[in-house]
């Protein structure tokens, strides 16, 4: 068979010279086999082969081998946990590639069991750094020119090391400090390498690991990203791409600058991210800024220079939900390996060879442009409210479930998965682990761009509790989410707003609705209290916390509009029962207490906490009128116009007069018998 990736370099003889022959083809394969990788046409040993035969050889013996040991294995291990094991030291046996395609599987839950997912989870890079001498001939080569050329001085030793590469510490001639990271020899070439050999051994991997749907399929997804990653230009493209979306230096007061660009700061950008040197970058070398920070696993560092890490966690945070929620191009991979605190007290990002940019169709949850853009945040309403059947639909109208499945299946499990230890979990391991199993029950798909929200929500999270040990990302995003459902007019995201505040049946969820309304009173105070700064506003993104009073109002309008329409008809009615209830409480708990002995015991009662949350709802909406009563005045006057609020007051007026004329004689008769029943016991008293 004649391989159709060829030099086309012969000598005079006919003869190919080992040493040009080798380069011309390294050069040309690493070239040619990078562009096939996204379709994998060629899976035959032939075409593996001309990678050089010994190289090939030996390289396929040493995967076979581990794979004849795991088909061993599975032959004797029956306990699936014992599996997911050897398989995870298998991949750190075979390397690179191996290690970054178990990283990248364990965030694939539609592929691999639950417990292979969270074994792989563990996947470290734990590959020794290369000699300083071939990093420096890897410099020079790439660069052209001799090293004493480019820079001043250069650490002896890697700063830091990882599977793909490593970085080194270094000063230009001009006196800038910067880190150089160099990419490990060979490594598109042994990428390339590996994955046509797993095209091989991928049948039996994936009946080793009992995956359930197309691994080879899965791998070429993931291999897209691998060599981005091993792309340093790209990298540094990416880098500047998160700079200018999200990167403030505080050195530079209210501008943040990118190559020598600057642009306007914007409330709450506050991270850092390391300028690009393009002169002396290339795919194998990239040379950036280097920032002096603390690592955020070094906890005595974070005392000394006296940072906070609430606010820390904050500023992570709010970038994190930015990437994700706004713009769609994200970090999918924030540790604590790729994060530092710096002495302004912000965040600085490294390594941006693993990004995610979810496209228009499916950056699901983010702006809302079309109707399907809305689905995400519904899901995340709908996990919170822990609405199994919505959250069925959300993942059928996403794609995620395979068609002819039964949705009423789905929405069981998914119940019967909230219903286990983990029913209040705020957190985002806890949550995954509740989904994993009926993603894989139900062969769900899930798409490349998904995969990676996963990893970097994982990540987010890790890396928060390296902070706060009881850090809860879906808790700690709450305002976020709230305050761009606040913000946003578009009908399907105040659709979600109100699915967040009714209930399907129609009743209110007050426990959300006093939160919501706490949450902006707190702010009302907060304002009243102390003028706002702006540089410190800008300095501490604290302020993604508050909500913008026209849109609170806007919004709050839209849902009065939407009880008081026919679709609130059912909303109507359970907000007269609460009516009658908190009235009940009232009665019973204040006026019918108030003439007995039993005052003290009504206060611990539920009925004094019913009215107690009561009070104190409306001191908190009171705070808020004040903070813009103009606003809020216009509101009230357009609703009072509004023939449906005289109609429903009306009905709640009626209603009360109904219920207390029998609740006030039953309580009458009760506070007579109270009465007499005192006197009496007086009156045994005074003859005893």
């Amino acid at each position: 068979m004649r391989c159709r990736y060829s030099t086309g370099f012969t000598s005079v003889h006919g003869e190919r010279p080992s040493a040009e022959y080798a380069k011309l083809r390294k050069e040309s394969l690493e070239s040619e086999f990078g562009q096939a990788l996204g379709t994998y046409s060629s899976k035959s040993f032939s075409s593996i082969y001309r990678f050089g035969p010994f190289l090939a050889l030996y390289r396929a013996a040493i995967v076979s081998f581990h794979v004849v040991k795991l088909t061993i294995w599975r032959l004797f291990i029956q306990d699936i946990e014992k599996r997911a094991i050897k398989f995870r030291e298998t991949l750190i046996r075979l390397g690179p590639f191996y290690i970054k395609l178990g990283q990248a599987l364990s965030t694939r839950p539609d592929i691999l069991p639950t417990v292979y997912c969270k074994e792989l989870a563990k996947l470290q890079d734990q590959i020794p750094p290369f000699s300083t001498q071939v990093a420096i001939k890897s410099i020079e080569t790439q660069l052209g020119v001799p090293i004493s050329d480019i820079f001043a001085d250069i650490s002896a030793e890697p700063i830091a090391a990882a599977s793909l590469g490593q970085v080194y510490k270094a000063h230009l001639h001009s006196g800038e400090l910067v880190a150089v990271k160099v990419q490990r020899p060979g490594m598109s070439l042994s990428l390339t390498l590996d994955a046509l050999l797993f095209h091989m051994i991928g049948g039996q991997l994936k009946r080793f690991s009992k995956a359930r749907k197309d691994l080879l399929v899965a791998v070429n997804e993931m291999l897209r990203h691998m060599f981005d990653e091993i792309d340093y230009v790209l990298e540094a493209k990416n880098a500047e791409r998160f700079a200018s979306l999200y990167a403030f230096y505080p050195a530079d007061g209210q501008k943040k600058a990118t190559a020598g660009k600057t642009v306007n700061n914007r409330i709450g950008d506050c991270i850092n991210v390391p300028k690009i040197y393009w002169d002396f970058t290339r795919r194998a070398v990239l040379t950036m800024e280097w920032i002096d920070g603390i690592k955020l696993t070094d906890e005595t560092g974070l005392k000394k220079a006296c940072l906070n890490r609430r606010e820390l966690i904050d500023q992570g945070l709010y970038c994190s939900l930015r990437q994700l929620l706004e713009v769609g191009f994200f970090h999918a991979d924030p540790h604590p390996g790729n994060l530092v605190a710096v002495a302004s007290g912000s965040l600085a990002y490294f390594d941006f060879g693993m990004m995610g940019d979810i496209p228009r169709h499916y950056r699901v949850g983010l702006i809302q442009v079309v109707k399907t853009l809305g689905q995400f945040r519904t899901t995340l309403v709908h996990f919170v409210n822990r609405d199994s059947l919505g959250l069925a639909n959300d993942f059928l109208s996403l794609g995620f479930i395979p068609e002819g499945v039964d949705i009423q299946s789905v929405s069981n499990a998914l119940q019967a998965s909230f219903g286990d230890g983990t029913r209040h979990s705020q957190d985002f391991q806890g949550i995954m682990n509740q989904l994993y199993d009926v993603m894989y029950e139900f062969d769900f798909s899930l798409p490349p761009d998904y995969a990676l929200v996963i990893r970097a929500l994982g990540s987010l999270e890790g890396t928060a509790k390296v902070l706060d040990p009881d850090f809860k990302v879906i808790e700690s995003s709450y305002p976020f989410v709230i305050g761009r459902l606040l913000a946003d007019p578009n009908p399907d995201m105040r659709k979600i707003l109100r699915e967040l505040l009714i209930r399907n049946d129609g009743s209110i969820r007050w426990n959300r609705l006093e939160r919501l309304v706490a949450a902006i009173s707190e702010q009302a105070s907060a304002s009243a209290e102390e003028p706002p700064n702006l540089e410190e506003t800008t300095r501490n993104p604290l302020g993604w916390k508050s909500f913008d009073m026209h849109s609170v109002v806007s919004a709050t309008e839209d849902i009065l509009l939407f009880i008081l329409s026919g679709k609130g008809q059912r909303v109507r009615v359970f907000l007269l029962r609460d009516i009658i209830g908190a009235a009940d409480a009232f009665i019973d708990d204040e006026v019918v207490g108030c003439m007995s002995n039993d005052r003290v015991n009504a206060r611990d009662s539920e009925g004094h906490d019913m009215v107690m949350r009561v009070v104190n709802g409306f001191q908190s909406l009171r705070q808020a009128v004040m903070l813009a009563p103009e606003i809020w005045t216009a509101m009230f006057l357009r609703l009072a116009v509004k023939r449906e609020v005289h109609t429903f007051a009306l009905d709640v007026i009626s209603a009360l007069i109904i219920h207390l004329s029998r609740k006030i004689p039953e309580n009458s008769w009760v506070c007579i018998s109270r009465f007499l029943h005192e006197l009496t016991k007086r009156d045994n008293s005074v003859e005893l």
